[in-house]
């Protein structure tokens, strides 16, 4: 082959496959793979910043309990450490895929997630009354995962897939509500089922953040707001009908109503009691979040220096994985826990401007769904050890204890990267100028 244009078109068409040499020499090979920005490095850096402050705040919030429970005060770090520098690893991998073959892969591994919620309920450990592992293994070293990490991450690129397929038929009820409405339904019966109702939250709210990015109209989204309320009115409106029939009662609160709706509603009831009024039940559904105001509270401005917790002696439970930011508060005072959070917010505001100049829809719908997930997740997080919200059980990213769950989070991360991967230069060069 003598290496010009003529030559590759006249290789495409004939029996042998075009060299290397002559895909170079193509404009279309040019602009695709030549012209690309490269990774972007403020996007990276800040993951693995808000990643090592993390894996220290594990040592220091967890090594009384591992000590307690495990007899070894770095087995907590030890095994975080590793899924840390491995899951680096996975994100570096992951940057590396083209877009388009996780495209292709993505109603895939929407299968494979329900397949492993339906599996999880048959074999999954039980924990606490609820099935929400998988795990290999036994003991110590026994290694675990939750279907339901695999299956936030499924919804959002199965979702992106199928927008883009609809392309402009999402303003239909029949293609814009329907189908993602029937996939989320199975997902969060299949979630109630384990239960868990923190997952559920998560599903349901990502859902509605890539139907209303990839085009579902806001009638839908308005009829469903007052389908909850008025849901919601139904569920406490016994409860407001008793009071008014009970003399003692002089004034009728809706606080109360909620609250005697929680003892007819499980564990969740009584999680939402607790929210309320923690005060009512101190040594059971109330002692956890006295514990963690008690500890965001001993902060104050500056902390009481790295390592120097009192709360994480065996005082405040989960203090290594869902309160960690309880310990994070204690130790580095409100000063230190707001530049985490603003890291957080940096990192989000990143992952926005990553997916508006994506190159195309798919790209822009997967990091804007992976990116409102890990801001989702913060909040909620951040929001329950202050008392702003009811337990859920959701972790704070890159900060809770928890391997495969890390692995997962830094995955999503190699996405987003290989996003910025294939962001036209000029578009980056353009804005850089502007």
């Amino acid at each position: 082959m003598s290496g010009n244009i003529d030559d590759f078109s006249s290789v495409q068409t004939g029996m042998r496959a075009p060299s290397w040499k002559a895909r170079e020499l193509t404009s279309k090979y040019f602009d695709e793979v030549q012209m690309r920005a490269g990774i972007d490095v403020p996007f990276l850096l800040l993951t693995l910043l808000i990643l090592m402050i993390g894996v220290v705040m594990v040592l220091s919030a967890s090594f009384a309990s591992a000590f307690y429970t495990m007899g070894e005060p770095m087995w907590f770090f030890i095994r975080q450490f590793v899924f840390a520098v491995s899951g680096v690893a996975i994100m570096l991998l992951v940057s590396n895929i083209r877009i388009s073959t996780m495209s292709r892969w993505s109603m895939h591994l929407l299968a494979v997630s329900v397949a492993l919620l339906v599996v999880v309920l048959f074999i999954g450990i039980r924990v606490n009354g609820a099935r929400r592992w998988i795990g290999v293994g036994s003991g110590a070293g026994a290694f675990t995962f939750q279907p339901s990490e695999i299956a936030k991450l499924a919804v959002i690129m199965s979702f992106a897939q199928m927008m883009c397929k609809f392309g402009g038929k999402m303003k239909q009820f029949k293609y814009g509500v329907a189908p993602f409405i029937t996939i989320t339904a199975i997902i969060v019966f299949l979630l109630y089922r384990e239960p868990h109702l923190s997952a559920v939250i998560i599903i349901v709210t990502l859902a509605a953040i890539m139907m209303f990015a990839g085009g579902t109209p806001l009638r839908w989204f308005l009829l469903a707001a007052i389908i909850v309320v008025l849901f919601t009115g139904a569920l406490l409106y016994p409860y407001i009908k008793a009071q008014k029939q009970d003399e003692n009662i002089q004034e009728i609160s809706v606080r109360h109503a909620v609250i005697d709706a929680g003892e007819n509603l499980g564990y969740a009831g009584r999680r939402v009691r607790a929210w309320i009024d923690p005060d009512a039940d101190p040594l059971r559904d109330g002692f956890q979040i006295r514990q963690s105001l008690i500890a965001v509270g001993s902060g104050g401005m500056f902390g009481q220096g790295l390592g120097q917790s009192r709360q994480k002696y065996l005082y405040l439970p989960e203090e290594h994985n869902d309160y960690i930011f309880a310990i994070v508060s204690e130790e580095l005072g409100f000063i230190g826990a707001m530049l985490i959070l603003m890291l957080f917010m940096l990192l989000i505001i990143r992952g926005y401007w990553l997916a508006l100049h994506a190159k195309d829809k798919y790209a822009k719908l997967v990091a804007l769904g992976i990116t409102s997930l890990l801001a989702v997740q913060v909040f909620l997080n951040v929001a329950v050890v202050l008392n702003l919200a009811p337990a859920t059980g959701i972790s704070l990213p890159f900060f809770s204890y928890g391997g495969t769950a890390l692995w997962i989070q830094l995955l999503q991360m190699g996405i987003i990267l290989a996003v910025s991967r294939e962001i036209p230069r000029e578009k980056v060069e353009n804005i850089s100028e502007s």
